[in-house]
């Protein structure tokens, strides 16, 4: 991930509402676009481009500053985790990415388009912390919703669903609802959902947040084999330095508001053991993540990302093993 040159920016009051035509973000595969602004694609785009965007909600002696001089670019297929501490503006800056909210000032763009063009062209998948199935909606009927409002064929649709079902390992629970499902199942169905559109872009907002660790650890590494085949790029949100550290290429670790970027961690793992298939992550897939969560390389990083993020908290203002230059963070 690379960070584009800040520009001094002027902080207008922010405007606090939504976009009025807000549609389920569904994701479909674009080419990759141009940096600027223009909609033309060209195959050097980056999937996000976020350029000094700051975020101010409120006004006067109420003001709250949660983004400050954002700047930073995600290329094609990279696999990058957003981490700080709460309230620094990492949910924002995803939501400015999708589109659910506006900045006060800056651009975002998403494979060269304004992020508003890329939600209603849906050019990304996004999942939250909560599945947000509908429940009366079997496990086919939610991942094909997407499909069904973009107008796609019956055919078409079942053949798609069953590849996804099939990728996330609940293609013998087709037929499920819900609550018939546990925590970590209703996730993989909203992932799947995410993916449904053929996304070059997955926005994920600490989707594995709420389940215990075991759960956690195999979705995080089916994430990772999904995206291997997918190639799809990922930001991804969380406050666990050892998930941002597992399933990322790059972390962005954020500093107290205003949010900004306190330092970029290339991770730099070896992960070839999870390899892209169409089939559930397999108990020896498992064991190596369970290898790679205890190699060198993984606990070298995971130290790096702490002291970045901790010494940031103890002497906020301070410099970081590796500021960017000239980039505010979130």
């Amino acid at each position: 991930m690379t960070q584009p040159e800040a520009r001094p920016t002027s902080v207008a009051p922010a405007d606090t509402s939504l976009p009025a035509d807000s549609a389920l973000p569904a994701g479909t595969a674009p080419s990759a676009s141009s940096s600027s602004s223009s909609s033309t694609t060209t195959s050097t785009a980056s999937a996000v481009r976020v350029d000094s965007v700051s975020r101010v909600f409120g006004r006067g002696t109420s003001q709250v500053v949660a983004l400050d001089d954002v700047s930073l670019t995600v290329a094609p297929g990279e696999f990058v985790s957003l981490i700080g501490p709460s309230g620094c503006g990492k949910s924002t800056l995803l939501r400015l990415v999708a589109d659910l909210d506006q900045p006060t000032s800056g651009t975002v763009e998403v494979f060269g388009r304004p992020a508003r063009q890329a939600r209603l062209s849906r050019e990304y998948g996004i999942a939250f912390q909560q599945a947000g199935l509908l429940p009366w909606r079997t496990v086919r009927a939610n991942v094909e919703l997407p499909l069904t409002l973009s107008g796609t064929g019956r055919g078409a649709r079942r053949e798609r669903v069953d590849h996804l079902l099939d990728l996330v390992g609940l293609a013998d629970f087709a037929d499920r609802f819900p609550d018939q499902l546990s925590g970590g199942m209703q996730q993989r169905v909203a992932i799947a959902r995410s993916l449904a559109e053929e996304p070059s872009l997955l926005l994920m907002d600490e989707p594995f947040g709420a389940l215990d660790e075991m759960t956690r650890e195999h979705l995080q590494t089916q994430l990772l084999r999904i995206c291997a085949e997918t190639r799809a790029a990922v930001v991804f949100v969380t406050h666990s330095i050892p998930e941002a550290v597992f399933l990322s290429d790059t972390v962005v670790v954020m500093s107290p508001r205003p949010g900004r970027i306190r330092e970029i961690v290339d991770v730099g793992l070896d992960r070839a053991g999870i390899a892209p298939a169409t089939a559930v992550s397999t108990a020896a897939e498992d064991a190596v993540g369970d290898d790679l969560r205890t190699a060198d390389a993984f606990v070298d990083a995971v130290a790096r990302v702490r002291t970045a993020l901790h010494g940031d908290l103890a002497a906020a203002g301070g410099s970081a093993t590796r500021a960017p230059a000239g980039v505010d963070q979130r």
